[in-house]
C-alpha cells in the first residue's frame, strides 16, 4: 500500500518543500497548517494529498487530524513535525506571553501531535522526524525562547527514540542552519546575509530543497537503522563554531 506522512507547519518554507518532495516519491501527504488562507495556496484537489487546518498547540485539533489521517489514508508511516513559530529579542525583553506563544507551538506541538500519532505509527513501524535548529544546540544572542524550545525539543527526540524503538518507531531530529526562506530574506537585511556568509564554511545559505533531502532521508528505509539522532543541515556552522572570518581572509 501507499506510504502516508503527516507534516505539519505545511503550507510554506522547509515544510511545503518536504510535502513536494514527498509527493515525488509517490508517498501520500498530509499537510497540516493553522493558515487557512496559505494551506488552500498550497494544496490542489488530488487523491494522494488531505490538506488539514488545525493548531498543533490544541490537543482537539491534534486528535481531529489524526483521525481524520486514519479515515482518509487507514495508516501513517512519518510524521514530520515542522510548525514553528520564532519571536526574537533580547533576553531581559522576553515576558512570559512571549515565551508561552514560542513554547506551546514548537514544543507543546511536538509532544501533542507525536503523542496522537503513536498508536498509527507503530502499526507500521514509522518514523517521526523533528524539526529542531541550530539555535538549539548553540546559543545566539535574541533566541532565548526559540532556542531553548528547540533545545527542548532535541532532548524529546531522543526520548522518544529510546522509549518507541521497542515499537519500531525511529525518531530523529534536524537542526537547520540559516535557510534561505522567503521569510528570512525578508527580515535578514544585506548585513546579516553578508555576516552569514562569512561565518558559514560553505559561505551560503541552505535551501528549502536541501532541507527536506534530509527530512526525506531520515523518514525512508534507507534510514532504517537511524534512530535517535540530530542531523545538523547547517552548512558546517555548528562545527565552525564562534571563530574569526577575518582569519580566514
Amino acid at each position: 500500500m501507499t506510504k502516508t506522512v503527516l507534516i505539519t507547519g505545511a503550507a510554506r518554507g522547509i515544510g511545503l518543500a518536504t510535502a513536494q518532495r514527498f509527493l515525488r516519491e509517490g508517498w501520500n501527504v498530509v499537510m497540516l497548517d493553522r493558515d487557512e488562507d496559505e494551506l488552500a495556496k498550497a494544496t490542489a484537489p488530488r487523491q494522494d494529498t488531505l490538506a488539514i487546518e488545525a493548531d498543533v498547540s490544541k490537543p482537539e485539533d491534534v486528535d481531529r487530524a489524526i483521525a481524520g489521517i486514519e479515515a482518509r489514508f487507514g495508516r501513517l508511516d512519518a510524521l514530520v513535525n515542522n510548525a514553528g513559530v520564532a519571536e526574537f529579542g533580547p533576553i531581559d525583553e522576553h515576558d512570559f506571553a512571549m515565551w508561552r506563544r514560542v513554547m506551546e507551538t514548537n514544543l507543546d506541538g511536538v509532544f501533542l501531535t507525536s503523542q496522537a500519532a503513536i498508536p498509527l505509527l507503530a502499526q507500521q513501524g514509522g518514523a517521526i522526524v523533528n524539526i529542531a535548529s541550530i539555535s538549539g544546540l548553540r546559543a545566539s544572542t535574541l533566541r532565548m525562547a526559540y532556542g531553548t524550545s528547540k533545545a527542548a525539543v532535541i532532548q524529546l527526540t531522543l526520548q522518544q527514540a529510546v522509549e518507541l524503538g521497542e515499537k519500531g518507531i525511529r525518531a530523529n531530529a534536524v537542526a537547520p542552519g540559516p535557510v534561505r526562506t522567503k521569510l528570512a530574506m525578508a527580515v535578514h537585511t544585506p548585513e546579516i546575509i553578508a555576516a552569514y556568509h562569512d561565518a558559514l564554511p560553505l559561505n551560503r545559505y541552505g535551501t528549502e530543497e536541501e532541507l527536506a533531502n534530509a527530512i526525506w532521508f531520515l523518514c525512508s528505509d534507507e534510514a532504517s537503522y537511524v534512530t535517535g539522532q540530530v542531523l545538523a543541515a547547517d552548512g558546517g556552522f555548528q562545527a565552525a563554531g564562534v571563530g574569526l572570518p577575518a582569519l580566514r581572509k
